[in-house]
């Protein structure tokens, strides 16, 4: 996040949609029976990060952490309402979302959003995996500025 980010939120034509480069951290951690061998799970994020493909991280033990991908946090101005709902949390989160992967790869990064809405939504179909994972100071403060610029309201032309 530069410096000349508040600018950009700060003019009269505030963009309608902004996008921030977040990288995926999922955790491979051992099973607690004989048929699960391990379980897969998102830990954390990096704001800014380049381009991974499940580039290891650390290793401690049977328990190792992974730059899983790279997905765009798109931010759009429809959905502020319910970007200020997850700001409001007591630990505001961002959510992954992930599926069982089709090639070699152990899980499909699929979405990573601010809004619990939308997260709620993949929750919903059962068929992806959901998982909250605390929002960095950084990004919270860039999510905040997003929502509080001044915009106008398009109007519905039906």
């Amino acid at each position: 996040m530069d410096r000349e980010t508040p600018e950009l939120f700060e003019r009269p034509d505030a963009p309608n949609s902004v996008s921030l480069p977040v990288g995926i951290v999922v955790q491979k951690v051992p099973g607690a029976t004989r048929w699960v061998k391990f379980v897969w799970k998102a830990v954390a994020v990096l704001p800014g990060a380049a381009e991974a493909s499940w580039k290891e991280l650390r290793r401690e033990g049977d328990t190792v952490e992974f730059h899983a991908k790279t997905l765009p946090l798109e931010l759009y101005r429809t959905d502020t309402e319910s970007y200020l709902h997850g700001l409001s949390a007591k630990t505001p989160a961002l959510y992954v979302v992930m599926r069982e992967a089709q090639d070699d790869q152990p899980l499909d990064m699929v979405l990573v959003t601010a809004s619990p809405y939308e997260a709620q939504d993949y929750a919903d179909t059962g068929e992806e995996l959901v998982e909250k994972v605390p929002m960095p100071d950084g990004l919270i403060a860039w999510i905040r500025e997003f929502v509080e610029a001044p915009h106008e309201n398009e109007v519905l032309v039906q």
